[in-house]
């Protein structure tokens, strides 16, 4: 599917469950060659060399590098498979956030994936743009084909500081797959607060879906409680089937993450149950 298409797409499927307390201001894909704001000899193609140093735009605006800079997987270093021995994208997201009060860039750019991996490459660049440009880190975001910012792309956690969230995914003609990163800038280093599953899918008779959502909860903390609720609702849709339909329901699985002083602890494992029943469905 067109690149462009496939991210109206899923701006579509996601946008019912979205929280408002993510913030209005969210994902933007500028021409790769403007400018960056408050920096005229800078354009954004120069801030993603700094992941790709050999990058080129061609006549068509599409750029073309080789090998990214060495970098981790969000998850750690036993995840994520190797980038493509060429590089190319089209576009790229940009979110501008809040990280300990100071003012942050993050842009995010999916290289495709490897010949030996099943999961794509996709960079998640931290920029300080407070003086010249400079990169602050990057990590591997990917965990499936196709990967992008969440729209709006960040969840306010407090006065001054803001969690990145992105999402991966594919589809085939009755499934589609979500895994949702929800992460943390501290310390100009991006951390993983926690994976999120989810799973849709489309029968004759039925249609299954698992809409996740966010909001946030002062507790005292420099980083407030956030509550991820996934809605898990099955809808008949009165065709005549082979199998019956099963009865119209639906459920709130969710779950609180507190920060302890040192690091997001969950309040319980509902979300990782939820996610190995999904796996039986597969």
């Amino acid at each position: 599917m067109n690149p462009i298409l496939l991210r109206f797409v899923l701006a579509c499927l996601l946008l019912p469950c979205l929280s408002t307390a993510a913030g209005a201001q969210g994902v933007s894909f500028p021409d790769l060659g403007s400018a960056v704001p408050g920096h005229k000899d800078t354009t954004y193609l120069d801030l993603a060399r700094m992941v790709i140093p050999d990058l080129a735009a061609d006549k068509d605006g599409f750029c073309r590098g080789s090998m990214p800079i060495q970098m981790r997987h969000i998850e750690g270093p036993d995840s994520g498979g190797s980038p493509p021995e060429t590089s190319g994208f089209s576009d790229a997201g940009v979110l501008n956030f809040k990280a300990s009060g100071k003012d942050r860039l993050a842009m995010l750019f999916d290289l495709g994936s490897s010949s030996d991996s099943a999961e794509g490459f996709a960079v998640l660049a931290l920029y300080d743009l407070a003086g010249k440009p400079r990169l602050l880190d990057a990590v591997n975001v990917a965990v499936d084909r196709s990967t992008y910012f969440r729209d709006p792309g960040k969840l306010q956690i407090g006065p001054s500081d803001d969690a990145i969230i992105t999402l991966s995914t594919h589809f085939n003609s009755s499934q589609g797959y979500v895994s949702t990163p929800l992460i943390l800038v501290r310390d100009d280093r991006l951390e993983l607060i926690d994976m999120i599953y989810t799973f849709d899918e489309s029968l004759c008779a039925y249609r299954r879906t698992q809409e996740l959502a966010f909001q946030t909860v002062a507790d005292g903390q420099p980083y407030a409680a956030i509550k991820a609720t996934v809605t898990d609702a099955t809808v008949p849709n009165g065709e005549s089937c082979d199998d019956p339909a099963p009865e119209a329901s639906s459920r709130d699985i969710c779950v609180t993450y507190h920060w302890d002083g040192t690091a997001y602890v969950k309040g319980s494992d509902a979300l990782d149950k939820l996610a190995g029943e999904n796996a039986n469905r597969f």
